[in-house]
């Protein structure tokens, strides 16, 4: 690695010490100093407590089968920071990682008062990308809430909010509706928003929010809905589009959501130009992957990776699991050992509560990321006593996932989740790499 790379990511890294500032200011800035490259494509934005990369992921491979340039901006990674950014499925070069990182430096040591977080930087480097990439179209992923969030600079053809629940209080409120508040501010003037699977508090929040901006509001099962038992085969019924026998890639009853709240996002998107044929919306559905997101990454045993760091997220895997026991059937099944490490700062105790609900749990193994914010085996022992279920502690994934896999047998089933840190780092030992440390 030449010294300019090195330079360039030892800034990024020199971010992270900066947490998290709301704030759209020092963003604004940066992107007028490197010439507004958000203004050189079309953008959707999408945002939501869960479900929002699995949609911009969506999103993103429809348009691509269509044949557009398109840029995906997603966060966080699970193995190597240039997932994040990414044109048609490839992730950004490191030499164009490096050279607008570079760019960015400059401008922020010229133009600020105070340096930019890692994820304004980050935001920044992914639409001057997409500019000098001439990307036509970009599906942008907020970060965290949405008013106040980074990408919050874009003006989308459409937004989307797909789910409103409790996660990040300390920065977004301590009720649904405060939650739903926040996350509304990506919807701007004229500009429709479609709304996926939520309470009629935070829903009325949403309306409000549009009705103020003039823009259109959709909302699943009242405007469109998919109709299945899954995602691998199901119609969609739109405003106006009838679409029969689709199937999606991904994995679980809740990406039937998902995948409604892509497909009524095109929708609104192809009055606005950005048009996409049933082909492509097929194609694009079929050979959509998001890694990390109950991803079956090893057989016999089989082990699967989700990064549910959320009750209701945590709702959805083990409602996966269920059905996977159901379908194996009994005595072929097996039992169920997980591997769980999770941030400090989430509801521990009701994802474990979730998690080790799920019938067959042989054995619960707590671990932490290589993360400050991780919380520590024994943080997550004390949360785990009253459950039921035998725990052992294991200080990093490395090490729990090796006891795992030394405890299940080839029928047994292996569940690493808590966090997409968690699942990463599993990821990345079961493909023999490292876990690169752009972690915010």
């Amino acid at each position: 690695m030449d010294a300019r790379i090195e330079r360039s990511i030892a800034f990024l890294y020199g971010l992270q010490r900066h947490g998290i500032k709301p704030g759209l200011d020092r963003t604004r800035t940066l992107l007028r100093a490197l010439g507004d490259p958000q203004h050189a494509f079309t953008a959707m934005h999408v945002g939501g407590t869960n479900g929002k990369g699995s949609t911009a992921a969506m999103l993103a491979a429809m348009l691509a089968s269509q044949g557009y340039c398109v840029g995906l901006y997603t966060s966080p990674h699970l193995v190597d920071f240039s997932e994040r950014i990414q044109i048609n499925g490839h992730p950004i070069p490191s030499e164009w990682l490096a050279e607008l990182t570079e760019r960015v430096r400059v401008a922020a040591e010229a133009h600020l008062a105070e340096p930019p977080t890692f994820f304004e930087a980050t935001t920044v480097v992914a639409f001057a990308y997409f500019a000098e990439m001439r990307v036509e179209h970009a599906v942008v992923e907020v970060g965290l809430g949405g008013r106040f969030d980074a990408t919050n600079v874009i003006a989308p053809l459409v937004s989307i909010i797909t789910t409103i629940g409790l996660d990040h209080q300390e920065y977004l409120g301590n009720t649904l509706e405060a939650i739903a508040f926040e996350k509304a501010g990506i919807i701007k003037r004229g500009a429709p928003v479609v709304v996926g699977r939520m309470g009629e508090g935070p829903l009325s929040v949403i309306r409000a929010a549009a009705a103020e901006r003039q823009a259109g509001c959709v909302v699943l099962d009242q405007d469109f809905h998919a109709a299945g038992e899954g995602p691998e085969c199901f119609a969609y019924r739109g405003l106006r589009w009838r679409t029969e026998e689709l199937a999606c890639s991904l994995l679980g009853r809740h990406q039937l959501d998902n995948a409604a709240c892509a497909l009524a996002a095109l929708e609104m998107a192809a009055e606005r130009g950005a048009r996409v044929s049933e082909r492509a919306l097929r194609d694009g559905l079929r050979t959509v992957r998001w890694p990390g997101r109950l991803e079956l990454a090893g057989r016999r045993p089989d082990i699967w990776l989700d990064g549910a760091h959320n009750p209701h997220a945590a709702e959805a895997l083990a409602t996966y699991l269920r059905a996977l026991r159901a379908r194996r059937g009994e005595p072929a099944v097996g039992r169920l050992v997980l591997v769980v490490g999770m941030m400090r700062d989430k509801d521990r105790r009701g994802i474990l509560a979730v998690l080790t609900a799920v019938p067959g749990v042989r054995q619960l193994i707590l671990t932490r990321a290589a993360h400050p914010r991780a919380a520590a085996p024994e943080e997550l022992a004390q949360d785990a006593a009253e459950l039921g279920v035998p725990i052992t502690l294991k200080p990093t994934v490395g090490e729990a996932l090796a006891c795992a896999r030394a405890l299940a047998g080839e029928d047994d089933t292996i569940c690493v989740t808590g966090s997409l840190l968690v699942a990463g780092e599993a990821k990345a030992m079961l493909e023999g790499t490292t876990v690169s440390g752009l972690r915010g």
